[in-house]
């Protein structure tokens, strides 16, 4: 009880105005005299801030620098129109030349574009497709794109990978993706590589074609202006539809594919993907195939799809067998800012046409260049192929209608 009563005095001696004040004055002065470190002194700026900044470790990391922005703008400008070469010229190096890739304006898919899903049946079978429709009512027969997806993709991912549509609808292009059922294909691909598929008349090609000749005639499409591109295994089938229907195409593109008829079954189709196409398996295509205009993706370090396929198939299309070789052949060599360097050979013909062109992406493997991460097999380091495509299909257009139905 007397202890009780001696803290309660104490207590009450402290509540006295200026009382702990001064307790704590006593207390500093004790430590102050004494030398101890336990109760330092505090420093005169620590009066009026939370306190100072604590020394820095040994080995420790230096003050953070502020962060300064690392993206450039650069304002877009056209590429110079090439220098047209004399007729004595035969090749003609540009290196290194201002780049030359095709900015294509991307547009905001609008509410009222159509992406369309269907089927299409015919004696050889049946495939969905999705068919996009720009918004605005056409003032003329638009053009249409066939884009073919590769394996383990459907129409919806091709779509999105490849931005397409949006290319389509700033320029007012219809585009039409078929897609491969998995009950012809486990893994979704287009059968290029069976004999089977790789003739008129028959199989897949039949297929395709029948429906793009009803996309023609349902959708207001303009015959002279319908082309068809592709990736990988869809690349190949994109070959083989020029190959034995050319009389539907106004021009081909061909992303990490093969030639057409390249191999005969699975196991020459592992080799031709490895090692290229070999000359006595490969079946002939149509005669008009040979005047396709034809633009080729592929990336030089390719695992997949050997980059010889994509040599092949620009060598066909720039000297057919029987046909004189363009006149001139130019090369131009850039990079993507930020992205992949490229090397880009056109082949013209005589009469001033873009007959060929062949872009190999340095550093690239076996995705579509220029995509977005949206969909799969994409590598947004670019170029564009979208764009560079849709600029080359645009130069094209066939100067005779569409022939019957085989």
């Amino acid at each position: 009880m007397n202890v009780l009563h001696e803290l309660l005095q104490r207590v009450a001696r402290l509540m006295r105005p200026g009382a702990l004040r001064r307790a704590r004055r006593a207390v500093w002065r004790t430590t102050q005299a004494q030398g101890t470190a336990d109760v330092p002194a505090r420093p005169p700026e620590a009066r009026t801030a939370r306190g100072p900044a604590p020394p820095e470790a040994p080995g420790s990391l230096p003050p953070r620098e502020t962060l300064r922005p690392v993206i450039e703008i650069r304002p877009l400008t056209a590429p110079p129109a090439p220098a047209q070469p004399s007729a004595a010229t035969t090749a003609l190096v540009a290196e290194p030349a201002a780049p030359p890739l095709y900015r294509e304006p991307r547009a905001p898919v609008a509410a009222r574009a159509e992406f369309r899903a269907g089927s299409f049946f015919n004696r050889a079978g049946r495939r969905a497709f999705r068919l996009f429709v720009p918004d605005g009512a056409p003032s003329a027969k638009r053009p249409l794109l066939v884009m073919l997806h590769g394996c383990k993709q459907n129409a919806q991912d091709f779509a999105l990978g490849t931005r397409m549509n949006e290319l389509a609808q700033a320029r007012g292009w219809v585009v039409l993706y078929p897609e491969q059922r998995l009950t012809a294909n486990g893994l979704g691909c287009w059968n290029w590589f069976k004999a089977g598929n790789q003739q008129r008349g028959r199989g897949e090609p039949k297929i395709l074609a029948d429906l793009v000749r009803h996309v023609v005639a349902a959708d207001g499409i303009d015959p002279q202006r319908v082309y068809v591109a592709g990736l990988s295994a869809g690349g190949a089938m994109a070959a083989t539809l020029a190959g034995t229907y050319p009389e539907l195409f106004a021009a081909v593109g061909i992303h990490s594919g093969l030639p057409h008829a390249a191999a005969h079954d699975v196991m020459s189709a592992f080799l031709a993907m490895r090692d290229g196409p070999q000359p006595a398996q490969r079946a002939a295509p149509e005669p008009a195939a040979a005047l396709l205009p034809t633009i080729v993706f592929h990336g030089d370090l390719d695992e997949t799809v050997h980059p010889v396929n994509g040599e092949v198939l620009i060598t066909s299309a720039a000297a057919p067998d029987g046909a004189a070789a363009p006149s001139w052949t130019r090369v131009e060599r850039g990079q993507v800012p930020g992205g992949h360097a490229w090397t880009r050979t056109v082949h013209t013909s005589a009469d001033g046409r873009i007959q060929a062109e062949h872009w190999l992406v340095h550093g690239a493997g076996h995705a579509w260049c220029g995509g977005s991460p949206d969909g799969s097999y994409t590598d947004p380091a670019g170029p564009n192929a979208s764009a560079e495509m849709l600029r080359f299909f645009a130069a094209h257009r066939r100067q005779t209608e569409a022939a019957p139905a085989a």
